[in-house]
């Protein structure tokens, strides 16, 4: 049934689905409006479903655990139409790759082909990410493309995992492949599997991840050909085009309320691995206008030495997912977004880097970008924004070899925790938001790899204080089991803290620890160094910034943090001006009155800062 005239609900019964479609949703009239949310539903199930393909058949942690991944469905043109479920760091990072791979191939391509590229200045993001691309053709015309950007364990280079924050240059991060045919109709490409085979440590890893995205896009293919098979070529490729419509036309309705103006913000990398105790600055300017936002990044730190620097396409999709994430859930996440969403950085900076540039830790970068974008959108929006995250997640790479000489190497990303929210506490033992990763369980890295994990436990008083407190980090704990491995770390916020807003204090630094409880030598938030059997490695989270004034927060929250050992009674009293009667478990609300009335008084009626860094705590 066809929705009526007047304006009413209209059902179809589709088999047992009975899909309801609102005649207001902003559709073409050329297209029928429950075909095209069933097209469009397709294609975003079958991202989800080749994610799931990866999880399911992938050999390494990083990938079936941490899911350092993205799977999407492109259209003919190289548009993706549908990312699944999975990295927001690769929303609109595919895009480039693409128009990489079709400025080298797009009149090179054939039934049963298969494109891999991983090269940061011909696509690609870091060495470590590889796009893989299967054109799907239907007689003989393209129809789309599937794709799947994984994180390899090991891509070469002088480190094992590939990851140094302190190389200073792309060649020393390991094997560059520009765009390049992994399979041509339907037969492997020998020379470049050799090639990949002799320069990676652990191939046998590679091989089943790589085979695992292989699988992913027979998946995203399969599902392309479906709705082919069911509406026509034409037609399909009508509703891709729709796809991408429509979502801009949902964007830029969205866009529309949210005030005009120029917002800036300016945050702070610690250093970039290689000079130390040198910051490295952060600026945007967001610049919104009618239906349409800039942002742009001039002011940001010249391109440095250390392996910190970031491609243009890790600076757009930071800014898509910034601006993404205070807009409405429904809009669906594909490129139709980014026709109204413009992204600028001067070459040579560190949000736009050129030859030779070393970007193996420009996750870090942008990680600590999102939290610049959202200072800057909070001043839009400052009922949308939280405070800052941790930075990011701590990277780690534990590499050597065994007694018999067989390589090891244990990628792990230790996920996070949020800033304060305008209407909730940030979250702890979460990913950050430019990442969407999970931790890998404690018990399957022990049993996959020459480690020990002594500690993985939330962290009692680094959570930044506010009306909404900010999240609480966590630690881990690493005692090497093999005779000799190379660690590296890559973590930040050890001197620049993340920032509290509207009145919440900043969170806790972190900090990376050699044998803590014996030579408890403090190191540097990013190191590369020599571990031997027993040594232990501890990292700790830095705390998330808190939201609004400390003495405008429930005095029963606070208790509850402190009965959690989130908060400690003395932290209670300091940053909440709550007193909690440990014996009783239960708040003096006359002496909380008294103190928190006196502290209000001590103020003289001063307001709080927009943004509270460690300098203003």
């Amino acid at each position: 049934m066809r929705a009526s005239a007047d304006g009413r609900k209209g059902r179809r019964i589709i088999g047992r689905l009975a899909v309801i479609v609102d005649p207001k949703c902003p559709v073409s009239p050329d297209i029928d409006r429950i075909d095209f949310e069933l097209f469009k539903s397709a294609l975003f199930a079958a991202a989800d479903e080749m994610a799931v393909t990866v999880c399911r058949t992938t050999y390494s942690g990083v990938l079936r655990d941490n899911m350092d991944f993205s799977t999407s469905i492109a259209d003919p043109e190289g548009d993706v139409v549908a990312q699944g479920l999975t990295l927001p760091m690769h929303l609109g990072s595919v895009r480039t790759a693409l128009a990489a791979l079709l400025a080298r191939y797009d009149s090179d391509m054939g039934e049963d082909d298969v494109f891999v590229l991983n090269d940061p200045f011909e696509g690609g993001m870091h060495l470590p990410d590889i796009f893989m691309f299967k054109p799907v053709f239907v007689d003989g015309e393209r129809a789309g493309f599937a794709c799947c950007t994984a994180h390899q364990t090991d891509i070469g280079g002088r480190v094992p995992g590939s990851n140094a924050a302190d190389s200073t240059e792309i060649y020393q991060e390991g094997l560059r492949i520009p765009p390049t045919k992994l399979q041509e109709g339907g037969v492997p490409n020998d020379t470049l599997w050799r090639m990949i085979e002799r320069n990676v440590r652990v191939p046998v890893q590679v091989f089943g991840d790589l085979r695992a995205q292989l699988a992913a896009c027979a998946i995203g293919e399969q599902e392309i050909r479906a709705q082919v098979a069911r509406y026509g070529l034409d037609s399909a490729r009508a509703m891709m085009r729709e796809m991408l419509d429509y979502t801009e036309r949902m964007t830029r309705a969205a866009l529309r309320p949210l005030p005009d103006g120029e917002y800036d913000f300016e945050d702070w990398i610690d250093d970039d691995g290689v000079d130390f105790g040198r910051p490295v600055r952060l600026f945007v300017t967001v610049r919104k206008s009618g239906e349409r936002i800039a942002f742009d990044w001039t002011g940001s730190a010249p391109q440095v030495r250390g392996a910190i620097n970031a491609t243009l396409s890790v600076t757009r999709a930071t800014s898509f997912t910034a601006i993404r994430s205070i807009l409405p859930s429904d809009i669906p996440n594909n490129d139709g977004t980014f026709r109204v969403v413009e992204v600028s950085a001067p070459a040579g900076t560190i949000a736009n880097m050129e030859l030779p540039g070393a970007c193996a830790a420009r996750g870090l970068t942008g990680f600590r970008m999102l939290d610049c974008a959202f200072g800057a959108l909070a001043k839009m929006a400052p009922d949308r924004v939280c405070a800052a995250s941790d930075g990011g997640n701590v990277g780690v790479s534990v590499g050597g070899y065994r007694a018999d000489r067989t390589p090891f190497i244990y990628v792990d990303f230790t996920c996070g925790t949020w800033g304060g929210r305008p209407f909730s506490d940030g979250l702890e033992g979460s990913s950050n938001i430019l990442a969407n990763m999970a931790a890998q369980s404690v018990e399957v890295s022990e049993h996959e790899n020459p480690v020990e994990i002594l500690g993985n436990e939330l962290v009692t008083d680094a959570c930044g204080a506010g009306r909404f407190r900010g999240g609480a980090p966590f630690y881990r704990e690493y005692r090497m089991r093999e005779e000799e491995a190379v660690v590296q770390v890559r973590s930040d916020r050890q001197t620049h803290r993340p920032y509290g807003l509207y009145g919440g204090r900043p969170g806790a630094p972190g900090e990376v620890v050699l044998n803590p409880g014996r030579e408890a030598r403090a190191l540097p938030s990013k190191v590369t160094m020599n571990c031997r059997r027993g040594d232990v490695v501890r990292w700790v989270l830095p705390g998330g910034g808190g939201w609004g004034d400390p003495l405008e927060r429930d005095p029963q929250c606070v208790l509850r943090d402190v009965r959690n050992e989130l908060v400690s009674p003395a932290a209670a009293e300091r940053d909440y001006g709550v007193i909690v009667d440990t014996e009783r478990w239960q708040v003096d609300e006359v002496a909380t009155e008294r103190l928190r009335a006196q502290r209000r008084a001590a103020r003289g009626g001063h307001r709080a800062p927009f943004v509270s860094r460690d300098d203003e705590a």
